[in-house]
Parts: structure tokens; C-alpha cells; sequence
């Protein structure tokens, strides 16, 4: 991005100086972002040699990769935090996916009483609808079952939850297993589907991304939070007590948004960013996430908004109901705003004046908040790189061969130049010619076939 664009015109001198101040802040240098890839290998380190780190570097069970000829109808269940998906993922034996799913909104009871029961009759309506429930003699259907929430993981289709989040809370579940608990709820049912995998989203995103090209070593989520999974060689992964798998790798669920969590020493926090974790449900969690995921950019735009206005440095001073009350910017009005590239910035008007209800914005307030929009999402992109960069350079040996990096997430897929300035910083630290061998792609709902290829692996093989 070119100095320039952080010059605003008819600003007074005051309204300039604190855009300077915010493009020091937010503005990362090589050297920073190099002092943070250290500092975030140190932690991976940690987390393989040890639990209870603040990287949890949770094995999956996963130890398999797809070839990509694999044929056959398999079956997912994807859990998110508002609804579920049922899924049946066709695989065609030369990498490609084809897809047919049900949605089903997750009503309040199903959030607070009734979850694994809803799931059940939600597997029973999708194979009832398609005349596919198994009858007589036919097989069990095999199911893999994407579960993003805290678990310990214990086998390929078993593990402990630690804890609900994302708004759900169903009393008598915590420290029980989940497979058990979903797979009690279809025998209640009379439904022959075995739940043959446990997966973690990203666990997920990976395996469907190794199924379309075999050399996917990332799984990634950049959406509303973000999380990776690697494969792992198992003899970096000190903290396992298992049998070494055949292949010799294994499938790690980074856990990687709670980076620098417990010191708060390394990620660039400013002002904005501490306001927003004081403030959130989860204080002192969660620190990188909450520096790059779309859950959170708004607010701190947000944050930078009113700490302007508070200084009648923008909108003179003014607010509304509506900007003082989190989450109000939503970080797809960052996204308009950082494309608005018409004469009068009307876009941006729109939704200072509409939207936020800030009426008569200058010129000068619709550049500043422009430009706050971009910085917030390019520190984003840029923040994004040093877990890439730190994963990648953790098995250098790779890095000579083709290296194929799954990702999903509505941050990757839409926010403006999200991909361009990642894969950018990336190049800082891996240079040519191996940054050449590097491939991002996009993983669009690879959590649920992932998992549904996951469940496909574990029938065939223990893995």
C-alpha cells in the first residue's frame, strides 16, 4: 500500500497526526513479524512437548493422507455454533467432490438441552428424505462428526469435552465423551450410522484439501475465528504416548488463536486491541485470534472510531446509540469500505450516516475511516503469515517439494487483498526459489467433507 493513501485531504493537522500515529501502531515491519515467527515456533516447540501449553498442538488421530483415488458415497455431520449440516460427499477418484447437504437451524432447546438428540433426528430426516437409511442386511453407515469445540481427544472417534462455547450449553455433557453421547442418541432412534471420526474443523479442512491434491500439508480457517492443522512427524511430538502410526506423521490440531495469550509480550497490541480483550467474553484468550479473525476487526475499528471521536477528531465529536454499542461494525463495513473507491467515498457515507447513524461526515472523516479499515485488515493478513511461516519452516525438508495449503473462512475468501498480502509476507520469510512450491487454495466447506474423508480412512484402515 502506498504512503499515499494514508495522506487525507482537507484533514486538519491534529486529525493527520493521529493517522500517523494509528499507521505506527498498526504498520508491521519485517523485523517485527520475524520477532514474532520465533517467538511463535518457541511456543509450538512447547505445546509438542508437553499438554496444558498455551499452543495445544492436540494430535487427532489422523496419521493417514488421501490419495485422491478413493471412490464411494460417505457421510459427514458439521456442528457449528447455529446450525448443523448433514452432509453425503461423493468422491470420484481423481480428486474431485461432490457434495449434497441439509441444513438445520439449532433451536434453543438443542443449544441448552436437547443437543445430541437433534443431531440424531437430523441424521434420520437427511437419510429418510433420500430413501437412504440402512435396512436389513445393508452396512451401518460410517459418519465422521466435525465437533469445533474444546475436546480432549482420546481415539479416532472418541473424546472428553472440555468445555462448551460459541453459545452453546448442555448441562451433563462436559467431561463426558461426544461420540458416545451422539452415538446413544441414534441407537435411541433405531438409525445403524456408526460415528467412525471425531474431527476438529481444521483437522477437517486438511484432509478434504489432501483428497483434491496430495501435497496439503495446511489446513487453515481464516473466518470468524481461525485455527490450523499440520501433518506432523511424530517423532517431533514428544507428548505422545501412543503407538507410533505406520505413515509416521500425524495430524495436529494447532489451537493456534491463543497464541501469546498468557503474556500478552509479542503480538503488537495497541490500545484499541487491549480495550476489545478487556471487554470480551473471554479476557486474556485468544490474543491472535482476536487480532485477525472477522469476529473481532470491527470492534477494533470500532474502538479507533470512538477513540477519534472522543478527540472531535472524527465526525467532530459526535456519536450514536448505535456506534457506542459493541460489535456495531461489523468487519464486512470494513470490507465496503476498503474497496469504496468512488469520488465522494458514498459507501462509506452510507454506512457512517445509515447505517451508524452519525450523520453530516465530512470528507475527511469517510478517508480516516477508510484508512482505519485498511489497516486494521492489513495488520490482519499480515498477522496471518506468522503462522504459516511458523508451521512451514517447522519441517524445512518439505519446503523443497510442492507444498499445497488448504484454506477456508470468509476472511480468506472476501476480505479485499486478505490472500494477496498474506501469500506476500509469506514470500518475506520463505524467499524463491522454495516460496514458489507454495500453493494457497481454497478449501470452501472442506470441514465437513474432510470429515466425511476422514470417516472413509477410518473404515478402511485403523488409523
Amino acid at each position: 500500500m502506498s504512503e499515499s493513501i494514508y495522506l487525507v485531504e482537507c484533514a486538519t493537522a491534529e486529525q493527520q497526526a493521529a493517522v500517523d500515529e494509528l499507521v505506527k501502531q498498526f504498520l508491521l515491519s519485517d523485523d517485527k513479524l520475524a520477532s514474532i515467527i520465533k517467538e511463535f515456533r518457541r511456543r509450538m516447540e512447547e505445546g509438542l512437548a508437553a499438554d496444558g501449553r498455551v499452543l495445544k498442538m492436540i494430535p487427532s488421530y489422523v496419521s493417514e493422507r488421501p490419495t485422491g483415488s478413493e471412490t464411494g458415497s460417505y457421510f459427514a455431520i458439521d456442528l457449528g455454533g447455529t446450525n448443523l449440516r448433514v452432509l453425503r460427499v461423493t468422491l470420484d477418484g481423481k480428486g474431485g467432490v461432490k457434495t449434497e447437504q441439509q441444513k438445520f437451524m439449532l433451536t434453543e432447546e438443542a443449544k441448552t438441552r436437547t443437543l445430541f438428540d437433534f443431531i440424531a433426528q437430523s441424521v434420520e430426516t437427511f437419510l429418510d428424505d433420500r430413501n437412504l437409511r440402512p435396512t436389513g442386511q445393508q452396512p451401518a453407515i460410517s459418519m465422521g462428526f466435525t465437533f469445533s469445540y474444546p475436546v480432549q481427544q482420546t481415539s479416532i472417534n472418541s473424546g472428553i469435552l472440555v468445555q462448551w462455547t460459541k453459545g452453546l450449553n448442555v448441562p451433563g455433557c462436559v467431561g463426558r465423551d461426544v461420540v458416545r453421547l451422539l452415538q446413544d442418541a441414534l441407537l435411541r432412534l433405531g438409525l445403524r450410522v456408526k460415528v467412525a471420526a471425531l474431527v476438529n474443523d481444521t483437522v477437517g479442512t486438511l484432509l478434504s484439501a489432501a483428497y483434491t491434491d496430495p501435497s496439503s500439508q495446511m489446513g487453515i480457517i481464516f473466518g470468524t475465528g481461525t485455527n490450523a492443522a499440520y501433518y506432523e512427524d511424530i517423532s517431533s511430538v514428544a507428548k505422545w504416548k501412543g503407538t507410533n502410526p505406520a505413515s509416521g506423521e500425524m495430524v495436529l490440531n494447532m489451537e493456534w488463536g491463543a497464541f501469546d495469550s498468557d503474556e500478552f509480550a509479542f503480538l503488537p497490541f495497541t490500545p484499541h486491541d487491549i480495550k476489545l480483550d478487556r471487554k470480551s467474553i473471554n479476557p486474556r484468550k485468544q490474543a491472535y485470534e482476536k487480532m485477525i479473525s472477522g469476529m473481532y476487526l470491527g470492534e477494533i475499528a470500532r474502538n479507533i472510531v470512538l477513540w477519534l471521536a472522543d478527540q472531535r477528531l472524527l465526525f467532530d465529536g459526535r456519536s450514536s446509540d448505535i456506534l457506542n454499542s459493541m460489535w456495531s461494525i461489523d468487519t464486512s463495513y470494513l470490507s465496503s469500505a476498503v474497496t469504496d473507491d468512488s469520488p465522494a467515498l458514498s459507501e462509506i457515507q452510507q454506512i457512517i450516516e445509515k447505517t451508524l447513524n452519525v450523520s453530516n461526515s465530512t470528507m475527511a472523516d469517510r478517508r480516516i475511516f477508510k484508512i482505519i479499515s485498511v489497516l486494521v485488515g492489513e495488520r490482519a493478513a499480515r498477522l496471518s503469515s506468522v503462522g504459516v511461516v511458523a508451521t512451514l519452516t517447522k519441517r524445512p525438508e518439505l519446503l523443497d517439494m510442492p507444498i499445497n495449503i488448504g484454506i477456508d473462512g470468509s476472511m480468506y475468501e472476501h476480505f479485499p487483498d486478505f490472500e494477496r498480502i498474506l501469500a506476500e509476507a509469506v514470500s518475506r520469510f520463505i524467499p524463491e526459489p522454495q516460496f514458489r512450491n507454495i500453493r494457497f487454495s481454497l478449501a470452501k466447506d472442506g470441514s465437513g467433507v474432510g470429515a466425511a474423508i476422514i470417516a472413509m480412512l477410518a473404515t478402511k484402515k485403523d488409523i
